[in-house]
């Protein structure tokens, strides 16, 4: 009986030695004397005991890694800061325990190289512009050098690109100036469109008083209103002007003699006189 309960606590404890849980989204690597023989997926997994040995438990879910700010130089000889975020995966975990000593310090270095060599690539002012095809590159280049890692790179963002104070300034300096050029442009326009208008308004009021003067109407009162129109916008713009003196006068007393003119050139003029009157006439003396 004894000799039973000894096996039984062998069984029991060999049972339980084997045993290996691994969580989901984790894997495990397993040695059998110091070599590489399988990897243990999500879940219950056994293992013999004293042969078996577990190297490596990670993650091989979407992992992020954030490189810090690096100095780098555009094609056009102006010295830039920039970092990067990248987001990367673990695919054959046996790959990246055997192929790397470290594997996301060889992520980070190849991020810093890249960069620098793509920023060298470009002119300065493309780099704020061309941010999305700075991120393809890397993730291209990325992703090609770390495949024989088992990791699979799968998205690069460039988070910020910072330039020196002085080319920071000189760039704020043209913004403005561009900023006022446009608005002189759309002040142009705006006056060159108002211009039209008015042009077109005096047409068409040139237009309206030929077809009412063709048509019969009574031209005394018509010019009469035109000359105190006239005259209202004359006093309105000089009211306008801060350094003018106004007089004001009576439209009526400015246009009287012109007004004069106008019923004597539309009275009708007396009738002609017959000569046939002046014999009656001298016999009637």
């Amino acid at each position: 009986m004894q000799i039973i309960g000894i096996l039984a606590l062998i069984i029991i404890g060999y049972t339980v030695g084997s045993v290996r849980i691994i969580n989901q989204g984790n894997e495990a690597l397993v040695e059998r004397l110091g070599k590489y023989h399988r990897k243990l997926r999500p879940g219950l997994n056994f293992i013999v005991p004293v042969l078996d040995y577990i190297v490596l438990r990670d993650s091989v879910r979407e992992q992020i890694l954030d490189v810090d700010k690096q100095g780098a130089i555009t094609k056009d000889n102006v010295s830039l800061e920039v970092d990067a975020v990248v987001y990367w995966r673990i695919l054959e975990l046996e790959l990246t325990y055997y192929a790397i000593e470290n594997v996301e310090q060889g992520i980070e270095e190849l991020v810093i190289t890249t960069l620098r060599s793509e920023i060298g690539k470009m002119e300065f002012e493309r780099t704020f512009s061309s941010r999305d095809e700075l991120n393809r590159a890397l993730l291209s280049q990325l992703d090609e050098a770390t495949e024989p890692w088992g990791v699979k790179v799968t998205r690069v963002e460039v988070q910020e690109i910072t330039p020196p104070d002085e080319v920071r300034r000189s760039m704020q300096l043209q913004q403005a100036a561009e900023l006022k050029r446009r608005a002189t442009v759309l002040e142009a326009q705006g006056e060159k469109e108002a211009a039209i208008k008015r042009a077109q308004g005096t047409v068409e009021s040139i237009e309206m008083f030929s077809n009412a003067l063709k048509e019969g109407h009574n031209t005394a009162e018509i010019l009469q209103y035109l000359l105190a129109q006239r005259y209202v916008d004359a006093n309105q713009k000089l009211g306008e002007s801060e350094n003018s003196k106004v007089v004001f006068m009576d439209p009526k007393m400015l246009t009287e003699g012109l007004i004069d003119l106008m019923h004597t050139n539309t009275t009708t003029p007396p009738p002609k006189a017959d000569s046939d009157d002046f014999p009656s006439r001298r016999r009637g003396l």
